[in-house]
């Protein structure tokens, strides 16, 4: 008989809580049999490895001296098996994004082409939505890496977030604004009075919105509340409000007029976030690289989608 990699796992469980019952719980068997696989093993040895000192578990010389061996042969085991998986998780695995709906429309599509083109076979899953919501569901681990709007105050301490660009916001109106207001740039005073359009909870611009209007001496006038992008931008296509909405997302879009904000404007700071204390995954550190580089050239090319900036 050998010596087994699932003896080496038993005794190094009951050598670190010095308790068969609880070992035996850890790993997953019965305390029976993980005694069992214990004395096989100190039977291929030829010699105890535990003993019991004041009614205690300790381990022996034979086990202290076989201790240090076991542990860096299931580490190497468990590091072999990762890196084997995460390469084959580049074939064969799925890599899990979310992205805010402006960054979802003006910046994901030539990243995951960039990537799908590298790596066809791993699938992707996308998840949009508002940045507080896409914080929540990072932290709970239902997304590899989000495409997020970083707060003034700082995201949660349990992300990375590395800031990327920079990102401005404009009014959306069905036409042009009053004559009574400039034309082009405006203030965000300039809306005091005016109807607006707002973004449901969790959706960090609804929090720019109030934010810009109350620095700006006045509380908002909310005539439809509790939109998501596309019917927010639909509610103002039909003359039911203004939205202070992404540059990016409005572009090309028909029935909606775009006015300029004046300087400062209302700027916005876009970051790519993971979990601190889970290591990405292959296909996770994959995208991540293609992501900063298609930014990277996107930027020297003077190419990158409108209403996103360099920081």
């Amino acid at each position: 008989m050998k010596m087994q990699l699932h003896q080496l796992r038993y005794f190094a469980a009951v050598a670190e809580v010095r308790h068969f019952t609880q070992a035996a719980d850890h790993v997953g068997i019965t305390q029976p049999s993980l005694s069992k696989q214990i004395h096989a093993l100190e039977t291929e040895l030829g010699t105890p490895l535990f003993e019991r000192v004041r009614g205690k578990i300790a381990l022996t010389a034979a086990g202290e001296v076989l201790l240090p061996f076991a542990k860096r042969i299931l580490t190497d085991v468990e590091i072999a098996t990762r890196e084997v998986q995460e390469l084959v998780g580049l074939r064969r695995g799925r890599v899990r994004l979310g992205a805010t709906p402006s960054l979802a429309t003006a910046l994901a599509p030539p990243v995951l082409r960039r990537f799908r083109d590298a790596h066809p076979t791993v699938d992707l899953w996308v998840e949009e939505g508002g940045s507080q919501d896409l914080v929540r569901h990072l932290l709970r681990g239902d997304l590899d890496l989000a495409l997020i709007i970083a707060p003034a105050q700082g995201t949660d301490p349990g992300l990375r977030t590395d800031a990327i660009l920079t990102e401005s916001l404009v009014v959306a109106s069905v036409g042009p604004l009053p004559d009574s207001l400039p034309a082009h740039p405006i203030r965000v005073a300039d809306l005091r009075g005016q109807p607006l359009v707002m973004f449901r909870e969790g959706y960090d611009l609804r929090d720019a919105t109030l934010q810009a209007c109350r620095e700006s001496g006045f509380e908002p006038w909310i005539a439809v509340d509790g939109g998501e992008m596309d019917s927010v931008l639909s509610f103002v296509a039909a003359g039911l409000g203004v939205a202070l909405v992404p540059g990016s997302v409005v572009a090309s879009r028909p029935g909606i007029h775009v006015t300029r904000l004046a300087a400062p404007g209302v700027r916005r700071t876009i970051a790519v976030a993971r979990r601190r204390d889970v290591v990405p995954t292959h296909a996770g550190r994959e995208l991540r690289r293609i992501l900063l580089e298609y930014v990277d050239d996107a930027i020297a090319a003077d190419a990158l989608p409108s209403g996103l900036e360099p920081r």
